[in-house]
């Protein structure tokens, strides 16, 4: 895969997000600690499952897994 899960989700950061899935990327940008070089699921989602109380819930993640997977096809 060309780019990470982390600059797949940055295109849907947005000032005023209406979607969940640019909460999520506008969250996922402040966190410091998220795994931004990883293309992962199971390390993505556990890292979520253990730190990521921004995100409601994790269907939000994996639809965005889903459109990144669909994107590096």
């Amino acid at each position: 895969m060309a780019k990470t899960f982390y600059h797949y989700l940055m295109k849907y950061r947005h000032p005023n997000p209406k979607d969940s899935i640019s909460k999520f990327a506008n969250h996922a940008y402040k966190d410091h600690s998220f795994p931004k070089t990883s293309s992962d699921y199971h390390e993505v989602s556990l890292y979520l499952e253990l730190n990521g109380s921004y995100i409601e819930n994790m269907t939000i993640f994996d639809e965005a897994w889903d459109l990144y997977l669909n994107s590096e096809s």
